[in-house]
């Protein structure tokens, strides 16, 4: 392992962005804006880089997909429809900023958010105290995973607890837009007019190397403590899970090699979970749609599936042949490392084909 990679690469990260105060912790609450936490103290853990030192993206600049040319076929992407137009973020830059305000979207702001130590993204409404706003970086951690704070009221926001954990909006939760993640061969067959977020901003990084050394392929490396760590599955294993009233369900890629659609219940709901070994979704089902059979059918287009009423489907759950039907109903659903699924949503279900 490459630890003076790591250190210059930490280095780096906080060297730039208009840092505020850093936040002191230790076993005094009263070092904090606000003495009431979610989540116990000691368990949260300072990064390093303090508040904002990992500067937040809050003037993305897209170029076209044709103009692509910093991303290889396997490399990831967080992908967004909004306004009937779709956008790509890439990894390889979200590792350096995890968080990308998009006032692109005026009167519908959303952010994107991506932690590289848990592998979890979410698309936010940027709305906080009803007030449209921009979140960053906190420079804090809870089981590795990101903590945001809004800059309305500077409340702090577990990432994959979904949840306000300190300040003004403790237990607010966010509302979250329908996002997918994928490599970038299967996004551009998707989506060929895509928008994709460009290497080109003030921030000055080196978006061609990875951040954290060998951290998202040793299972066994971990930057910060993980309570509990579950061992069931790898690590760093890539899983999709549906979240849902404090628990989760997690699906296995490997289960969707060659493409298939599933219908399961959780938690007394029914989800059609449809996917590949590249790319999985789920929606949640009426007892009416839970009857309907579902197929993949994903041949290089946007028509990822279809049904035996005759409707073609893409990847978000629009309806490609009645444009006025309704979406189907999306899920609180992430990709994420299995340690943080496990850790957030301790024993989660495990499907099982």
């Amino acid at each position: 392992m490459n630890y003076i990679f790591l250190f210059i690469s930490l280095v780096l990260l906080s060297s730039c962005g208009g840092a505020n105060e850093n936040i002191a912790l230790d076993d005094d609450p009263t070092n904090t804006q606000n003495e009431e936490w979610l989540i116990p103290l000691s368990q949260i853990k300072d990064g390093g880089p303090g508040k904002d030192g990992i500067p937040s993206i809050d003037h993305p600049d897209y170029i076209n997909l044709e103009e692509v040319n910093f991303l290889e076929e396997e490399d990831l992407v967080i992908g967004i429809i909004k306004n009937g137009q779709a956008f790509a973020y890439p990894h390889l830059v979200l590792d350096w900023h995890e968080i990308v305000n998009d006032g692109l979207f005026s009167d519908n702001p959303v952010t994107i958010s991506y932690c590289p130590l848990t592998g979890t993204a979410f698309g936010w409404e940027g709305y906080a105290n009803g007030s449209i706003t921009t979140f960053g970086v906190s420079g804090l951690l809870y089981n590795a995973n990101l903590i945001l704070y809004d800059r309305n009221t500077d409340s702090y926001w577990s990432q994959l607890r979904l949840e306000c954990i300190n300040g003004e909006l403790i237990n607010e939760t966010p509302s979250l837009v329908n996002i997918v993640e994928t490599n970038w061969s299967t996004w551009k067959l998707m989506y060929p007019n895509s928008k994709v977020l460009s290497l080109e901003n003030d921030l000055f990084r080196d978006y061609g190397t990875y951040p954290y050394g060998d951290y998202k392929t040793d299972h066994n490396y971990f930057i910060f403590p993980i309570n509990p760590l579950n061992t069931t599955l790898p690590s760093k294993q890539r899983v999709f899970a549906i979240i849902d009233n404090g628990d989760a369900k997690v699906y296995k890629f490997e289960d969707f090699e060659g493409g298939k659609t599933i219908i399961d219940s959780f938690n007394g709901k029914q989800y059609l979970i449809i996917g590949n070994k590249n790319i999985i979704n789920a929606f949640e089902l009426t007892s009416e749609q839970s009857q309907i059979t579902y197929e993949y059918d994903f041949n290089g287009s946007e028509v990822f599936f279809k049904d035996s009423e005759g409707n073609s489907w893409s990847i978000f759950g629009k309806n490609l042949i009645d444009e006025q039907a309704a979406k189907l109903t999306s899920t609180t659903s992430v990709n994420s490392y299995w340690f943080a699924i496990a850790a957030f949503y301790p024993n989660p279900i495990i499907y099982q084909p």
